[in-house]
């Protein structure tokens, strides 16, 4: 089987080329390559390419954040030889969470010797999210957390919180439709909505406490508006993950676990992030593929 890690080079403090380098240096009898990537959209072409060339099984090593996941990922789909382990170097590592955290994704011996599960991923149109499709607040939050991530102080760890704030004062209301399964989860309003297959959202928010990645559903948390005082008040409750249990919060929330949801909005400038990446329009149809994807659990991860 062959092995290739794919290395965003601008991810988390821009040093996983060397990092990977001085690790699998030190390994003897084990095979390996190595790709940089250039620029957006790069690792996905990529792995495609290398997908189509040999039906032999390739193991594809995504080294960066939730993004470089996203464009690993997406170039495998369609692809059975494909397989997907995770290297969490970036600066946004949401999806691991759903395993627990990053420690034993940063294990290279740990990944290597790793189990292969079949986990679903989110089609939205011809593109893909491993973790998240958000949108009305989170499309706020996610577009400046782009702007922000490499700056000082309010970037990188710090860029989700720096969104948020950014969203209170532009985003409490966002005009848009959410069908899920046929059945409408809101009037004409949101203040926001997850599509989710892993659990956290910008980092540390809890926002899918029930979501099973390999279970063919999506799990839709949508979230009516709410005063700004108000959504300040429960903002912690929706980030610890316990916001589906609060009775003083049920009629601001429609959850449901679907297999297809249209998103339809007349906004100017609607967009939706899939893995904190945010794409424009102002209709989609996002369905679920079912253990689409082969991905590498480490050993010793729950």
């Amino acid at each position: 089987m062959k092995n290739i890690f794919i290395i965003n080079p601008t991810a988390g403090r821009g040093d996983t080329l060397k990092s990977i380098r001085n690790i699998l240096d030190k390994k003897q009898d084990f095979e390996y390559e190595i790709y940089v990537t250039s620029k957006a959209g790069d690792a996905t072409s990529y792995v495609a390419k290398r997908c189509e060339e040999t039906d032999e099984d390739i193991r594809f090593f995504s080294c960066g954040g939730d993004g470089t996941l996203n464009e690993v990922a997406s170039g495998c789909v369609g692809h059975p030889n494909a397989i997907v382990a995770l290297y969490p170097s970036g600066s946004g590592n949401d999806f691991v969470k759903y395993y627990g955290g990053k420690d034993l994704f940063l294990n290279l011996d740990n990944l290597i010797d790793g189990e292969e599960s079949r986990i679903d991923i989110i089609k939205v149109g011809d593109r893909y999210a491993v973790n998240a499709c958000h949108f009305g607040l989170d499309s706020a939050v996610a577009k400046k957390m782009n702007e922000v991530r490499h700056k000082k102080f309010i970037g990188g760890k710090n860029a989700y919180n720096t969104g948020v704030l950014y969203a209170l004062f532009t985003a409490m209301k966002t005009k848009c439709k959410v069908i899920g399964d046929g059945e409408s989860l809101n009037g004409d309003r949101i203040l926001l909505c997850t599509i989710a297959n892993g659990k956290y959202v910008g980092g540390s928010y809890l926002s899918a406490p029930r979501s099973l990645n390999d279970d063919g559903y999506l799990e839709v948390c949508c979230i009516k508006p709410v005063a700004t005082i108000k959504f300040l008040r429960f903002i912690n409750v929706y980030k610890s993950g316990t916001h589906l249990d609060r009775e003083d919060l049920k009629k601001y929330i429609e959850y449901r676990r679907c297999k297809h949801v249209e998103i339809i909005s007349g906004q100017k400038n609607f967009a939706i992030s899939l893995d904190g990446e945010v794409v424009d329009g102002d209709r989609f149809e996002v369905d679920v593929l079912e253990k689409e994807l082969r991905f590498v659990v480490p050993k010793g991860c729950k």
